[in-house]
């Protein structure tokens, strides 16, 4: 099944992380920083009502990211685990995922915090976070478990440089 997708960008990320190095590696890490995300202007319609809500899930392309390894080590440890296990940017399709906290918008500029993007991200897709549909309070973390807390002052390292990973596939 060979199939090719083809996605198209609706706007970039602005924050203040200009390169991977000692970036936060979750939203809750980046907890005090501001960015923006720029919408293209023929997608500002799309905006209309959107500023009800108080978070926003942002679909976005690792565009720095090159190649994948299917068992990697994460952010928080260094055992082995599958890249669908983990949430690193060296996957088979460099896409991610970052709940933030929605500030305003005004015209095409949504104003966020805690972003965990680098400057310059590509944005595929915006949604509302709807507590009612996105919590799932008895849900379980996996290896993940061991690291609840950790999140909010661990910063990413070279482990997912270009020369560090290479393409499995």
């Amino acid at each position: 099944m060979k199939k090719s997708i083809n996605f198209s960008p609706i706007g970039v990320i602005h924050t203040p992380f200009k390169d991977k190095s000692g970036m936060p590696i979750q939203p809750p890490g980046a907890a005090g920083v501001k960015g923006r995300i720029e919408l293209l202007p023929e997608f500002q319609d799309g905006l209309k009502d959107l500023d009800g809500f108080s978070h926003i899930i942002v679909l976005f392309h690792f565009n720095k990211s090159k190649g994948y390894n299917l068992q990697i080590s994460p952010f928080l440890e260094d055992d082995i685990h599958g890249v669908f296990a983990v949430r690193a940017p060296k996957r088979p399709n460099p896409i991610g995922l970052s709940i933030v906290k929605l500030d305003k918008i005004e015209d095409n500029i949504i104003y966020i915090d805690n972003p965990d993007m680098l400057d310059g991200t590509p944005v595929l897709d915006i949604k509302p976070y709807i507590s009612d549909f996105d919590s799932y309070p008895d849900s379980t973390s996996g290896w993940q478990e061991k690291h609840k807390g950790k999140v909010h002052k661990k910063k990413s390292d070279s482990r997912f440089l270009s020369n560090n990973y290479t393409s499995d596939g």
